[in-house]
């Protein structure tokens, strides 16, 4: 199945120089998200994880629907004052704007095998912020997978040393 096929262009979103990937009509297709949910299961599965993590909002409907197909965890990162209970933070750039995410201290037990999922692979700040708060609560990325990447931002650059597999490439 040609999953790019059910990603749309948004130019200028969120602000003007960026072309946004759009997932909603592969989210409003059950085949196609069928699909790429398998795939991404697939690649996922390969790092045993105990639990997967994503960043709010697109990547809780990848990470969620993959850990409940492999019988696993899933913690939220989210963006501060989100999250009820004691929270560490990681600061990170966007392609566009500053920000900081959240995850709870109790998220992650030391050593767990964990592997970051998200939407889109863009320039690889926010995946390596998710790495970094794992890695501050004592777990190990074993893996990070994506429905899509954006190659020619060099996000693979900012994420050596981790194991990065995406379904779609651009």
């Amino acid at each position: 199945m040609d999953l790019k096929s059910y990603i749309r262009d948004i130019p200028d979103f969120p602000t003007e120089g960026v072309i946004f990937k759009d997932i909603t009509p592969l989210l409003r297709n059950p085949k196609a998200f069928s699909f790429a949910i398998d795939k991404m299961s697939e690649l996922v599965s390969e790092f045993k994880p105990d639990i997967i993590v994503a960043a709010e909002a697109r990547g809780f409907i990848f990470a969620s629907s993959i850990a409940y197909k492999l019988g696993v965890g899933f913690a939220p990162i989210r963006k501060p004052g989100k999250l009820p209970y004691f929270t560490v933070n990681e600061e990170y750039y966007l392609e566009y704007a500053k920000e900081k995410i959240e995850i709870h201290v109790d998220a992650i037990d030391p050593d767990e095998n964990v592997v970051v999922v998200d939407d889109i692979l863009a320039t690889g700040g926010t995946a390596l912020a998710m790495a970094h708060l794992v890695e501050k609560l004592g777990g190990i990325v074993s893996g990070m997978i994506f429905l899509g990447e954006l190659s020619f931002l060099k996000p693979r650059e900012k994420l050596r040393g981790y194991d990065v597999k995406s379904v779609i490439t651009y």
